[in-house]
């Protein structure tokens, strides 16, 4: 076996739970194949890049083996490198919203400044 279609690949590599599901993905534009836009009987070959969007995130995976049948997960790993980038390590914090408490009266210039740098106002 030297290629298989890519519907069958993701739904043997247990990316998607079935392989219509697989084959929606495919038809709605979340399968790209050497980037390039994939329908279902796509034809996909070891060292292929694809990219699938899951619920999850985007993957970017390079095909290393073949099948066109459902196994273990542990044998479904070995069809293929993950080789999507690392989510960066911790987000930016967003500082808090701008508190000035009611009835405190009108801000000066100078408050109202600090105020507009924070962007609060």
């Amino acid at each position: 076996m030297d290629q298989v279609r890519v519907d069958k690949w993701l739904w043997a590599a247990r990316f998607f739970k079935s392989r219509s599901l697989a084959t929606a993905a495919c038809d709605g534009g979340k399968v790209d194949v050497n980037d390039q836009g994939a329908k279902p009987a796509k034809l996909v070959r070891p060292g292929d890049l694809l990219r699938v969007t899951l619920p999850g995130g985007k993957k970017l995976i390079k095909v290393l083996a073949l099948t066109d049948r459902r196994g273990p997960a542990l044998r479904a790993q070995l069809l293929y490198e993950d080789l999507t980038p690392p989510p960066p390590a911790e987000p930016v914090p967003i500082p808090p919203p701008v508190y000035r408490p009611r009835g405190a009266g009108r801000p000066t210039k100078r408050e109202r400044r600090l105020l507009e740098r924070l962007g609060g106002w």
